[in-house]
């Protein structure tokens, strides 16, 4: 009774939300209309949610369904805020940090939508799949939006929002999404050294972790895949081996011009227009300093010998993904030269590199 209480008021949340900013796009677009040869909107409105656009900022930017907005997401400790804080130094894309907020109201439409009993009651209700999805967009893109600076493009990075891929697909028809990629057993090792408690995962077994890491992976690879040229998976392992090659393959992909900006994040951490990191993010200590190598393999001799044994069986996932289950070093790989001598000077500095 308490569970349903509480979906109903989420719900009453979101329906609220999404006639606030319904409102709020109505009026920016009426204060626009009022300043003749005023050109600021750079979404129609027909393509807008409900009609209207949502404007952030003094520039008047507008955003609306059709925005190109960026996903990035991914298992946690799998690269997905570096490639973040990458993209955020480009002068023309802004992340920001996560906004927690966004992957707990995608569980919560998924779990609606799994409800034959609970989907009844709302159609009964009026409440049907077509004003979930609009209350949703308006939510969602409220959060995007409002949570940083305006930019021509945005993007999202809570790892676990593309357990929704395919619905974000659905609900933002010119979205893109980048999944990150990791070696299960380095995020699990990660996570675990780490301390990053994720709800059902027991920290003090590497078999349950990867187990689940195998379960949650398969559930966003499958939906990348079936999204087709519009989501593009990214192995942390060749990205941070050979940054160059990949950002520019990542870059056109979006459709966002090559700068060389986002081969040196650290060097726009915290300055106007750059790279903006949360306190509480356990990645942001790692993402100040260049990209390195140094992490990479750090999982290894520290997982279970009978979980080495059955790596097979418990994530068959790392096969599928290009990974051998059984090699204990994996051969990732040959760094480029300039990711080579970051590590090194990395390695020669007082304050040295993480551990994981």
């Amino acid at each position: 009774m308490i569970g349903k209480l509480k979906h109903n008021l989420l719900l009453g949340c979101l329906v609220l939300s999404s006639i606030s900013v319904l409102y709020l796009g109505r009026h920016a677009m009426e204060c626009s209309s009022s300043h003749a040869g005023s050109d600021h909107s750079h979404v129609s409105s027909d393509s807008a949610i409900g009609g209207h656009n949502l404007t952030a900022g003094s520039g008047g930017v507008a955003y609306g369904k059709d925005t190109p907005l960026i996903f990035i997401g991914g298992f946690p400790r799998s690269g997905t805020t570096l490639m973040r804080a990458m993209l955020d130094a480009h002068p023309e894309v802004r992340c920001g940090e996560e906004t927690r907020v966004i992957p707990r109201v995608l569980a919560m439409k998924q779990t609606w939508s799994r409800s034959g009993r609970e989907k009844m009651r709302l159609d009964e209700a009026g409440v049907t799949d077509e004003v979930l999805d609009s209350a949703m967009r308006a939510f969602l893109l409220e959060v995007i939006v409002k949570h940083g600076e305006p930019a021509p493009f945005l993007c999202n990075k809570d790892p676990f929002a593309l357990k929704s891929l395919s619905y974000l697909a659905k609900i933002f028809p010119r979205a893109k999404f980048v999944l990150m990629l990791r070696d299960g057993r380095a995020s699990v090792h990660s996570m675990i050294s780490r301390k990053v408690t994720i709800a059902g995962f027991d920290l003090g077994s590497y078999r349950d972790c990867l187990t689940k890491w195998n379960r949650a992976i398969e559930t966003m690879y499958d939906q990348c895949l079936e999204v087709g040229g519009r989501c593009l998976p990214v192995r942390y392992e060749l990205l941070v081996l050979h940054p160059e090659q990949w950002m520019r393959r990542l870059l056109r992909f979006l459709g966002v011009p090559w700068d060389a900006s986002v081969l040196h994040h650290e060097d726009l951490i915290g300055k106007a227009g750059g790279v903006s990191l949360s306190k509480v993010e356990r990645s942001t200590d790692q993402v100040v300093r260049p990209v390195n190598v140094d992490a990479l393999s750090k999982w290894v001799g520290h997982i279970p010998e009978d979980v080495l044994k059955d790596m097979p069986l418990i994530a068959p996932m790392l096969a599928r993904l290009g990974y051998d289950p059984l090699a204990n070093p994996p051969n990732y790989g040959k760094p480029d030269p300039q990711v080579l001598d970051n590590t090194r000077r990395l390695q020669k500095s007082p304050e040295g590199l993480d551990p994981s």
